[in-house]
């Protein structure tokens, strides 16, 4: 029985992705935890902590199979945390009560931190591969439409043009700095936990650091400088890294859904037979994808900010801020990954209409390029002055609905220095691009 859209029969398709709700499943997270204690006793027997035979006993019984989740949910709600039901489940199957040495040493935080980090670890590859995908989409689109003109817009208002391979470089590039940041706060995230009741490691007298930096090693993660129970920045980290993919990703669809409007209809999403339609208007193409991201996104940064709040913890060991992190951290992953998949659709499949672009830069008759003539006269009579003065042809040429060229060449002002020939090169959108190709290069040089 679902009750959130992650886990709907109906929805869960649209708003996540099956391999990131499997990592944030029960079944995972048990695992992990049987995967936490599988390491601990390797590493205790190795050390000689715990007896070689406990060691290899709990070993043998760290299998989900063997865990009965129905019970544990039991145990959960009787004790309040999953883990000493799953400690107790292993002690139960061992021989000759061998399973007493199980989570030998360790607190019920350290389990379920550590597993958080090691799905966390799964959850980033998910982010890393669709990223990964979508750059290579827009790195694609930057390169097929370097040169391609079309209207940059400011304030929803035309302003002047720009290329098309321009606006998805500048996307891109936002892209490839999430791709940084990822690797940049893998190795400050995927740290391991086991410090004990109150983080000092006073329930092994011998062999306690040996201990925490084989659990790690074991886990592949990273040895902490000191316990983290309390102090959280790594975890809100994760959530602010989310956060700020999810804002690319929203900027994305934004502009998708804007340059599919009918009176722009510049690009579309990707078609599929019905997709998108209205139930009582046929001619309509909804922005679905753009409109399923936007909604992911708005709540994962809502979902980083709780994650802010569970920084704020008391002393040693909370009560209540770590909590937060159990509730939102999965949705966030699992709605980010939903965004992603839906915007590497879109950018994957990409309708770009060109002649569209040069339809909506010629639709003011050349008064787009008034900034370009303003700057072409200002060597002649000044800039300040020039403005000015195309300022109230400009304002002439839409009174009159006349082409802002034709206004241009019958100044007198403007034809002493001027000819139609010189004024029309000025009025040419190819001609004012500026360093538009330049910057798609450069980005795209940098990618690796």
């Amino acid at each position: 029985m679902a009750s959130t859209l992650i886990d709907s029969v109906i929805f869960q398709g649209i708003f996540s992705s099956d391999a990131m709700r499997q990592v944030w499943s029960d079944e995972n997270r048990t695992q992990k935890y049987l995967d936490i204690e599988r390491a601990l006793a390797i590493v205790q027997g190795r050390l000689g902590l715990i007896p070689q035979q406990a060691a290899d006993e709990i070993v043998s019984h760290c299998r989900l199979d063997q865990i009965d989740l129905g019970l544990l949910r039991q145990q959960t709600e009787r004790i309040g945390y999953p883990i000493l039901g799953v400690v107790s489940q292993i002690n139960a199957l061992c021989r000759d009560k061998l399973g007493e040495y199980v989570h030998w040493g360790a607190t019920t935080q350290d389990i379920t931190d550590t597993a958080t980090v090691l799905q966390i670890r799964e959850a980033l590859d998910i982010v890393d591969a669709e990223l990964a995908g979508i750059s290579a989409a827009m790195a694609r689109l930057a390169r097929e439409h370097r040169d391609t003109p079309m209207i940059g817009r400011s304030n929803l208002q035309q302003a002047i043009p720009v290329t098309f391979g321009y606006k998805m470089a500048g996307l891109l590039s936002a892209i490839e700095r999430h791709r940084q940041r990822l690797a940049q706060l893998r190795p400050r995230v995927l740290v391991g936990e086991f410090a004990g009741a109150a983080g000092t490691l006073a329930s092994l007298q011998t062999g306690a650091m040996e201990t925490q930096a084989g659990l790690c090693a074991e886990l592949g993660l990273g040895q902490p400088l000191i316990a983290w129970h309390t102090i959280r920045d790594n975890i809100a980290e994760v959530g602010a890294f989310l956060g700020l993919v999810g804002g690319t990703l929203g900027k994305l669809s934004m502009d998708v859904k804007l340059m599919m409007q009918t009176e722009v209809g510049e690009v579309f999403e990707p078609y599929h037979h019905g997709r998108g339609s209205s139930s009582t208007m046929p001619q309509k193409r909804n922005p679905i994808a753009s409109c399923y991201i936007h909604a992911a996104i708005s709540v994962v940064r809502q979902h980083s900010a709780a994650l802010m709040d569970a920084m704020v913890a008391d002393h040693e060991r909370s009560t209540g801020p770590w909590e937060i992190e159990w509730i939102v951290l999965p949705e966030a992953f699992c709605l980010m990954a939903g965004a992603l998949k839906q915007s590497r659709a879109i950018v994957e499949g990409l309708e770009v209409d060109t002649a569209a672009m040069r339809r909506n830069i010629d639709m003011t008759h050349g008064l787009v390029m008034s900034e370009a003539v303003m700057m072409g006269l200002g060597k002649y009579i000044g800039r300040e002055y020039a403005h000015d003065l195309v300022y109230d042809i400009c304002r002439l040429a839409l009174k009159e609905q006349r082409p802002l060229l034709d206004l241009l060449c019958e100044n007198a002002e403007i034809s002493a220095h001027l000819d139609r020939a010189a004024l029309a090169r000025l009025c040419d959108p190819a001609n004012y691009l500026g360093q538009s190709g330049v910057m798609v290069d450069r980005v795209l040089a940098s990618l690796g």
